[in-house]
């Protein structure tokens, strides 16, 4: 049995082995250590895929190695450290056919090698002309962010700056624009990081339980607390907070949230000492705050208070640019998913009816959108038609 030909470009030596000998029942390995080395390779054999890291020493980058492996019509694999979004989207652009992030999952790193040999020996049977779009925008993540909008570069940019300040955070925006994913990129991008971020989901808790879940309350503070239980801000201390549908909360809850910004301590429910929290606060509401302000309807001090820093993502129909690099994403994203092996192509056609659908529900939307296509596409269909897109498309 001749196995695919696989170069892996690593400089270092402990992780081209150790990838070599995961590897090396199912390809036939070689190895490189660097750019130059990498190229020579390349030159003098046909491989089936790459596998490449993204920094390679010095200044040289496995992006040249893939632009290079691209333009032979070898898939290239790109390896680098989590959450660098700039990265993806350069090597996307760079011709990579995939990318993955350290540390590595191997499992899915061995169903992305073998769509990349299947799709080096079995290319769609499409004509590149009659799509425009190729899918080679996917991270193992389905949570993303992935944008060329510049707004919404600008708020992604601020999000960063703001990451490592104790001010709290205001994210505005409709539903299903990615308040949340926002929030775990700041979190993740703070000095907070290694602690606790914890998600409240307002709307979803009534105002009788929403004061003992996010202060806590003590053994016999109510009918049925039979025991001590921390809050969420407990849970988040040193951390960092996320209230999402922060619009939703009652007049007393609103009070107690008040005070604790004040004070930076809670007294939990039935309790009478005051505990102090070290909690990074971030609010997101899809409402108009300030319309539920002059309605009374929300403390215009408290407002204030969580509104310290203002992020506004725009909707998915603001975001055009944005529609046909997510869509390429959830699609490979539910197909590894699925453990496909082929990966449908989008015609131009099918692409021009996504753009300009209008995405009420924006990402979130969109996202549901591609697994469902997926999870109905009739098995072995190489191409998404408009039909294959479900009613809302067809005129």
């Amino acid at each position: 049995m001749i196995l695919p030909s696989l170069l892996i470009v690593d400089d270092e030596k402990n992780t081209r082995e150790a990838l070599k000998k995961l590897l090396s029942a199912e390809y036939d390995v070689s190895l490189a250590s660097g750019v130059d080395e990498a190229l020579r390779c390349i030159d003098g054999q046909r491989f089936g895929a790459i596998i490449t890291d993204l920094r390679l020493g010095g200044n040289t980058s496995g992006l040249t190695i893939v632009q290079y492996a691209a333009r032979k019509n070898i898939p290239g694999i790109m390896m680098t450290a989590f959450g660098d979004v700039d990265t993806a989207v350069a090597a996307m652009k760079n011709g990579a056919f995939d990318f993955v992030t350290k540390p590595l999952n191997f499992q899915k790193l061995k169903i992305i090698l073998k769509q990349a040999t299947n799709y080096n020996t079995h290319p769609p049977i499409l004509n590149p002309s009659d799509y425009s779009y190729p899918l080679n925008s996917y991270a193992p993540d389905s949570n993303v962010i992935v944008s060329e909008n510049s707004p919404f570069k600008r708020v992604l940019e601020h999000a960063i700056k703001v990451a490592d300040n104790r001010a709290n955070v205001f994210v505005f925006g409709e539903t299903g624009t990615g308040k949340e994913i926002l929030a775990q990129t700041i979190h993740r991008a703070s000095s907070r990081k290694n602690q606790p971020l914890v998600a409240v989901h307002c709307a979803a808790l009534s105002s009788t339980l929403l004061e003992s879940e996010l202060f806590g309350h003590e053994k016999g503070a109510f009918t049925g607390a039979m025991a001590m239980r921390i809050g969420y801000f407990e849970a988040a201390d040193r951390g960092t907070l996320f209230l999402d549908e922060i619009g939703e909360i009652d007049a007393t809850t609103q009070v107690k949230l008040l005070r604790f910004l004040e004070t930076k301590t809670l007294e939990r429910v039935g309790g009478t000492h005051p505990i102090p929290i070290d909690v990074r606060i971030i609010s997101a509401t899809n409402k108009n705050l300030i319309q539920m302000i002059r309605e009374g309807a929300f403390r215009e001090d408290l407002y204030y208070r969580l509104n310290v820093v203002e992020l506004k993502l725009p909707p998915l129909r603001e975001r055009k640019e944005d529609i046909p690099l997510l869509f390429q994403y959830y699609i490979k994203y539910f197909c590894h998913e699925n453990a496909l092996e082929i990966i449908p192509a989008i015609p131009t056609q099918t692409m021009e009816k996504i753009i300009h659908y209008s995405w009420p529900g924006n990402v979130r939307e969109l996202k549901n959108t591609c697994e469902s296509v997926i999870a109905l596409l009739p098995k072995g269909q190489r191409e998404i038609t408009i039909n294959d897109l479900g009613e809302k498309f067809i005129p």
